[in-house]
């Protein structure tokens, strides 16, 4: 599918779009039912069917995932479903001892530290120069909430599966058992997966995870619907209405199910995904050659490779010597390339708490952009970034030097 661009803020120039893991091209139309406008919960016909088509949803969504469709729960999105899994917390008895990795996702980050405010103790989960958890940082992290005064028992651990701003792909299938192997209380362990599903092989039932959440509008589907699995159903802090098997509260958006289990169809099932991956890895590998070469320019982290399976090919975080990020987005936006500078739900603020994580300092982090793909996304569109790159460059001779 050619991608759609609103009228260019720069006449004569085509746009080329790089910013996928903000929100990616529709994949529009998705397959919907004009009858689908009744209310999943009323007893009448409309009502009815309205809920066949929402539970035909649950069920597509499960096949392609490979679980049980009484374990996926519809919500408005992965902010909503890490949302509803945190603020469960504050109902648990003993208080649990909440971990969590340093480059969260600012919808896990901002309520664990809602959380601490309101009494519950965390403990940070460091990450390597590459913006990996390792087992040793984790390990750490479970020393550290053990220590406290209060012998707080850890009781739930958030580690993302690819991370939104670097696309670090997090080792779950060697972090989990560590968690799992610790003795005492089990540890109900979440996972963010917006940035994981549709872009990277993923088995979620063979990760051992308790709760993950996925979006919609990162596949190419709507903004407004995403969905929460939970392995086992939880105790939610928001009630009223009973929805979603009392989880999730609200009336449910039949049609944005409908769109969501056709993205999961068309973008998660192996053979598709194999094959987007390994021209997302040859594009992606093409960029980062183009992007060593030229001067003032440095990978954050230094020593990601055009070809590193530790990232998704998908995400690529780059920094310019003696130019801040938000200069370089504003200069690469005006020549037709839309590019950002981090998370689109942080991007108001001038911290990067991820690449602090990764050991940057304030300078190079705050010189850090964001370059994201997708399935749109060419050869052609790879070359005229890095033309346009260079062009913005050559404007600020003065600033560059050799990043160090």
């Amino acid at each position: 599918m050619e991608p759609f661009f609103p009228p260019s803020p720069s006449p004569g120039r085509s746009r080329c779009y790089f910013d996928w893991a903000a929100t990616a091209i529709p994949g529009l139309p998705y397959p919907q039912d004009p009858s689908c406008f009744g209310n999943p919960s009323s007893l009448h016909y409309e009502g009815r069917y309205a809920r066949t088509l929402l539970e035909d949803a649950r069920a597509r969504c499960a096949a392609v995932l490979r679980l049980d469709p009484r374990q996926i729960y519809f919500t408005s999105g992965g902010t909503e479903s890490n949302a509803l899994v945190l603020h469960s917390l504050l109902l648990r008895k003993p208080s649990p001892g909440i971990l969590y990795s340093a480059v969260e996702h600012p919808s896990v980050r901002e309520n664990c530290l809602v959380l601490e405010r309101l009494g519950k103790q965390l403990a940070l989960i460091g990450v390597e120069p590459d913006g990996r958890v390792s087992p040793g940082r984790l390990k750490r992290a479970l020393e550290k909430i053990e220590k406290i005064e209060k012998k707080t028992e850890p009781r739930f651990a958030a580690i993302m599966g690819v991370n939104n701003e670097t696309g670090a792909v997090m080792d779950l299938p060697g972090l989990v058992p560590v968690l799992r192997s610790r003795g005492g209380a089990p540890i109900h362990v979440h996972s963010d997966l917006v940035q994981a599903v549709g872009k990277i092989p993923l088995d979620i039932g063979a990760l051992d995870l308790d709760s993950a959440s996925i979006s919609a509008h990162k596949l190419g589907g709507p903004r407004g619907i995403g969905l929460l699995y939970l392995r086992k159903p939880l105790e939610p802090l928001y009630t009223g209405g009973g929805q979603e098997g009392g989880i999730r509260p609200g009336t449910e958006y039949t049609a944005g199910a409908l769109a969501l289990a056709s993205c999961l169809e068309s973008r998660a099932v192996p053979q598709q995904l194999a094959a987007e991956y390994e021209k997302a890895v040859q594009r992606f590998s093409l960029l980062i050659h183009g992007l060593k070469a030229i001067d003032g320019c440095f990978l954050i982290p230094q020593d990601r490779g055009p070809v590193d399976p530790r990232f998704s090919p998908y995400i690529l975080q780059v920094g310019f010597k003696g130019i801040p990020g938000e200069v370089m987005v504003r200069a690469l936006d005006e020549r037709g390339c839309a590019v950002s500078t981090g998370s689109a739900c942080s991007a108001a603020r001038r911290e990067r708490p991820v690449l602090t994580a990764m050991g940057l300092d304030k300078q190079a982090s705050l010189e850090g952009i964001r370059i994201s793909q997708g399935w749109c996304t060419t050869q052609e569109d790879i070359a005229h970034l890095l033309e346009t790159i260079r062009e913005v460059l050559a404007l600020f001779p003065r600033n560059l030097g050799k990043a160090g």
